[in-house]
């Protein structure tokens, strides 16, 4: 496969590190993103820019920098993210509004920001990294959830507006990999007097345990090599655990109070 270049936000730790390094390993030119360069003096697994999502002049001056770079950007893999978790009626707003400044407008921001760059071309590939919490709503994760989905729909609206030029999106959905995704998450804090205090703490428990018990990043950087090597890459792909895949078609299928009680078992809600 001819070699790419490619733009990873949120690059230097977690999944996005992890995709970066195997394309590179891959013989593609892979530009990593992230907030701060001084928090990375050491880091050598590709090169960094200094990219805030949340920050439009940031993504437009990495961008144009990466374009004075090389000339041109072939891939660009919207990765950054950000967990949140409580219950919806305890969760200050600020925190709402930043999760979805980061998981929903950051990357439309950025997309929007290579696409002049892709029309010229007349060639780019947009993977937009959702979630397979977007295909449904998560107890007590019911923000990162909506947030994920929203940016899942707007990229189906977003391909079909763009095929014209060359330049195609899609959607990459991970389930629960170990990463170090809990350490950046906000998590309401329920003290003793919160009506959600014991089921939203055993909540939290099992998506900790399952985030730390889950599948290995590389599983993701695979997908995204398949679909850069894709002629016509499908809507939407999934990536993860069986019994995480197989949820999205169980939503589908089963009738909606059927499976809101199979999440309550699972979650012992």
């Amino acid at each position: 496969m001819q070699s790419k270049v490619v733009l990873i936000t949120g690059g230097s730790s977690g999944i996005g590190k992890s995709i970066g390094t195997y394309l590179k390993s891959k013989g593609h030119i892979v530009y990593g993103t992230t907030r701060s360069k001084a928090k990375y003096p050491d880091f050598d697994d590709f090169a960094l820019l200094e990219l805030d999502v949340r920050n439009a002049e940031t993504i437009a001056a990495a961008v144009a920098e990466l374009i004075a770079l090389e000339g041109r950007v072939d891939v660009l893999v919207n990765n950054a993210g950000v967990g949140i978790t409580g219950p919806i009626e305890e969760t200050p707003h600020e925190e709402i509004a930043n999760a979805f400044a980061i998981n929903f407008h950051g990357p439309l921001l950025v997309a929007k920001s290579v696409l002049p760059q892709m029309r010229k071309q007349r060639s780019g590939l947009i993977i937009n990294i959702t979630s397979i919490a977007g295909f449904m709503g998560l107890p007590y994760r019911g923000i990162y959830s909506a947030s994920k989905s929203a940016l899942e729909i707007v990229t189906e609206a977003m391909r079909m507006e763009v095929k014209d030029f060359g330049v195609k999106i899609t959607n990459l959905a991970p389930g629960d990999f170990a990463t170090n995704i809990a350490a950046g998450r906000f998590h309401v804090t329920a003290d003793k007097e919160s009506p959600y205090y014991e089921k939203y703490n055993s909540t939290l428990e099992n998506i900790n345990e399952s985030v730390a018990h889950g599948e290995n990043p590389v599983q993701v950087a695979l997908a995204v090599e398949k679909i850069i090597s894709s002629k016509s890459p499908k809507v939407s792909y999934k990536v993860g655990a069986t019994s995480q895949r197989l949820s999205i078609l169980l939503k589908k299928m089963l009738p909606q109070k059927v499976f809101e009680k199979l999440l309550l078992k699972h979650y012992k809600l």
